[in-house]
Formats: C-alpha cells, structure tokens, sequence
C-alpha cells in the first residue's frame, strides 16, 4: 500500500486549520493529494496549500450554512477532523460562567454541530472517518483547567457516541489526546511561569504530569496519528482514544 496515494481525491474537512495542529493536519493531507476545506474562525496567512472557509464552528446556524453548502457543492466527505479547540484557565471558585460556557461551545459544541450536519452524508455513503482533537486533561485533572478538562471528557465521550451510532455504516469514530505541544496554546501559558523545562518535569502545584520521554510534542507527533487513523492502515479501529503525551498520562 502506497500511504500517500490513498488520500488522492479524497474530500476531507479540518475544523481549527488556521493554527497549530489542525493547520498542520491539513497540510499533510493536502500534500497528500486530498482535497481539504480547512475551517477556522480566523485565518492569519494570505495564502494557503488547501481551500479556506472562515466560519465560527461555535456557532450552530453559521455551522448549518456553511456545511449545507459545502455538501451541496462536493460529491462526498471522506474524513472529518475536529480539531478547532481554545483554553480557559482559572478556578471552579472564580471562573466565569461566560468564560466556562465558550469553553464547551468550541471544544464541544462545535464538534456536536458538525456531526448534526454530516452524520447524514456518511450514512448515505456507508464509509467515511472521523477523528476529534482532545486532550490528555481529559484524563487527569489539572488545577485551574476545570472547563478545559471537562469539556475535553466530553469530547471524547461524544465521539465515542457517534462512532457507536455510525459503526453499522462502515464509518470509524476515534480521538487523539495529545499533551504538551508546541504549539501557541501551549507556550502561550509559559509566560506565567510554565517553561518548557517545568512542563517536563511536572508542576506539582497544578499537576503531576511529567513527561517520561523527556520531550515536548510536535505537531507532527499529533498530525501523523490523525493520518495514520484515517487511513486504511486503521480500518479496524474505532472508538479509540490516542493519548500521544510522551507517556504523561501513565506516568502521572
């Protein structure tokens, strides 16, 4: 089997393609010579590999718009890969309740609403893959990350529901939770005091995740496992859930 060539003229959406690990996912498959639609509420660059829809995925009637249309102007959807997401750091005691609401209308809702929109279409083709960016703060709770923690579990327990509900037509539902990676999420919060170097070795006044391999991800590390589940090397795998921490999550 040629890895790349299966991905020849295949129709693929990523949610989140305007940064980080959903750009790069949709790089990769693009190069691979899939006909991606990247979606993102914001797109920072002129120009782009693949094609560009701006839409709000949180936003359930801008969602229904868009992917009407894009269903009407494509044969099929072949893979579906949500990977939009956003943090909101602080308490349970002091977060807003604004603050915690966004958390899941991105990392949770959006996801929700583009499964409402294409469970249809990969019920009519009886094939198809969907793969959701979590996070291993799925797993381990962490101080201060309660509505990243909680909505990323629910995340995963509503793939989870989607691959039950489509297993008999032939369509794979998995995750990926990645840890720490390098991406803006993630060095966005080492100006409060997590450097890299704490994030290795473990904050225990938040968390005790250290990272045994001794390394922080890349977003290839996170890319290359979303191919992999959507390619044929996968075809009898459904309802997983990755974690690609550098063993973190075991080792906490």
């Amino acid at each position: 089997m040629n890895f790349k060539s299966q991905f020849n003229h295949k129709y693929v959406w990523v949610t989140g393609a305007g940064r980080g690990i959903g750009l790069r996912i949709a790089e990769l498959l693009t190069s691979y010579g899939a006909k991606v639609t990247g979606l993102d509420k914001t797109f920072s660059n002129s120009t782009y590999p693949f094609s560009i829809v701006t839409v709000d995925v949180s936003d359930n009637q801008q969602v229904t718009d868009i992917c009407q249309g894009l269903l009407k102007a494509q044969p099929n959807l072949d893979i579906l890969i949500n990977a939009a997401g956003t943090l909101c750091m602080g308490s349970i005691e002091t977060l807003d309740p604004h603050d915690w609401q966004h958390c899941f209308n991105v990392n949770v809702s959006s996801v929700f609403y583009l499964l409402r929109q294409t469970i249809p279409q990969f019920k009519r083709q009886h094939y198809g893959a969907i793969v959701s960016i979590a996070s291993n703060a799925a797993h381990v709770p962490r101080i201060n990350m309660a509505a990243y923690c909680a909505a990323k579990a629910a995340l995963v327990s509503l793939n989870h529901t989607a691959g039950l509900e489509l297993a008999k037509y032939g369509v794979r539902c998995n995750v990926v939770s990645p840890g720490s990676t390098n991406t803006d999420m993630l060095t966005d919060m080492w100006p409060l005091g997590m450097a890299e170097s704490k994030s290795i070795a473990g904050i225990p006044d938040l968390f005790k995740l250290g990272i045994p391999l001794q390394k922080i991800a890349q977003v290839d590390d996170i890319a290359n496992t979303v191919l992999f589940l959507v390619s044929d090397l996968a075809g009898h795998i459904t309802l997983q859930d990755i974690v690609v921490d550098g063993g973190a999550t075991l080792g906490a």
